[in-house]
């Protein structure tokens, strides 16, 4: 079924008793062209653009729980390509410019709004940075505006221009970024790949990989084993845990990274704003609460649930902004599980072993990569290579030194 305006009139006429399932619900077959291990943004999205760009349709998507319940449906929705280094602005603006024409590709509403992403600084050297990468981009053909105070506080004058210890002196625009549905995303893709013939198998968790001199035959289910000649792992939190079972150690911490909601509010913030002083995100659903973030739990954890103290500190950030939203009421808090890469960088690539690749680490930035990672998973997967796109995330940087530091803070993934 096409959505359309016509549809929608029809089905509102007949008391919308005609939609039908947005995918199917596939049980897996004997074996497989291609296997995707995971079933999120990233790895649905690798499904439909090898069926879409590449023709391989004879594919699975296989996922532990149901499409939507890991890191997908657990962040903050924001998109942008505002990098510095060239190895990411190149892939992140492939990203958002497949964000802008992806509703009409999938043929679902995802609710993108690129209704901007400012990024304020509180001091010279800051408003240096953001100089230097606003130049970045701009050499890169990506749209970038640096802000004075006064265009901030045209903007948003309910921030804390004064306060004595993080004054604000500017911002670092890029108006093409914006926000997305989350699940949409992950149900948009799902739709797109199913009707391109992926199967879409749900509760199915990778309980092995098979491995036979040196290439992978298939893999081991709670639903019973499945052959196939290549596997794509898309585990995000999970990847070390998915890729141990084929002998493989990665250069990657799990951590958890936590996200609010405020009660309902009137229309306040119409883009995404973020706290050069902190960590510190926030923009406004379309329901009215506000959506804000901030770092991750410093520790290690396989656990979709968070602590007190980085509560604590994302609540401060808040308040060091906008003192007025401490009047707000936090609705709801989940947790999603961060694969921390050593350099902040994510992984694009093929591993050692014949037929088996890696899509990880994709540290903070995982959502707004999601097109742009799934294409360039797909690329990989199909011709056995690396696109241009996505040519600086291979897995031996690690050994040859050539890293993607994006923040410059080292080989510290509790820092990314």
């Amino acid at each position: 079924m096409t959505y359309s305006l016509f549809s929608l009139a029809r089905e509102a006429l007949r008391g919308h008793t005609g939609w039908k399932p947005a995918w199917r619900d596939a049980a897996p077959k004997p074996d497989y062209d291609v296997l995707i291990v995971g079933g999120g943004g990233h790895g649905l999205a690798t499904a439909y653009y090898l069926a879409k760009e590449h023709g391989i349709t004879n594919v699975a998507v296989l996922e532990k729980s149901y499409i939507g319940s890991g890191n997908a449906g657990r962040n903050t929705t924001i998109i942008r390509s505002n990098y510095l280094l060239p190895g990411n602005e190149r892939f992140y603006e492939k990203s958002m410019q497949l964000w802008e024409g992806l509703e009409q590709d999938l043929n679902y509403n995802a609710m993108v709004s690129q209704r901007g992403v400012l990024n304020l600084f509180h001091s010279d050297a800051q408003r240096d940075q953001y100089a230097r990468r606003g130049n970045s981009m701009r050499l890169h053909g990506v749209d970038a505006e640096l802000l004075d105070a006064e265009q901030v506080r045209a903007m948003y004058p309910f921030l804390d221009f004064a306060n004595a210890r993080f004054p604000i002196r500017g911002g670092l625009l890029q108006r093409r970024g914006g926000t997305a549905r989350h699940d949409a995303v992950a149900w948009g893709f799902a739709r797109g790949a199913d009707r391109r013939g992926v199967d879409i198998v749900q509760n199915c968790e990778v309980t092995g990989i098979g491995v036979t001199n040196g290439r992978v035959t298939g893999v081991q289910t709670s639903r019973g084993p499945i052959l196939a000649k290549k596997i794509g792992l898309v585990c995000a939190g999970n990847s070390s845990r998915v890729a141990a079972m084929a002998g493989l150690r990665l250069p990657i911490e799990s951590h958890v990274l936590q996200a609010f909601v405020s009660e309902g509010i009137k229309p306040l913030i119409d883009g995404v704003v973020t706290f050069g002083a902190g960590h510190f995100y926030v923009s406004q659903s379309d329901k009215g609460g506000l959506v804000f973030g901030g770092d991750i739990d410093g520790y290690n954890s396989y656990a979709q649930r968070g602590s007190l103290p980085v509560v604590e500190d994302v609540m401060e950030g808040g308040m060091a902004l906008m003192p007025m939203i401490g009047r707000l009421r936090v609705l709801r808090q989940w947790g999603g599980i961060m694969d921390m890469s050593m350099d902040g960088s994510p992984i694009i690539d093929r591993t050692p072993i014949e037929g088996l690749y890696l899509n990880a680490g994709w540290c903070y930035g995982g959502f707004k990569a999601t097109p742009g990672s799934g294409w360039c998973f797909a690329h990989t997967i199909a011709k056995d290579e690396a696109h241009f796109v996505n040519s600086a995330y291979r897995l031996d940087r690690f050994a040859t030194g050539a890293l993607l530091d994006e923040r410059g803070a080292g080989a510290t993934p509790n820092l990314h």
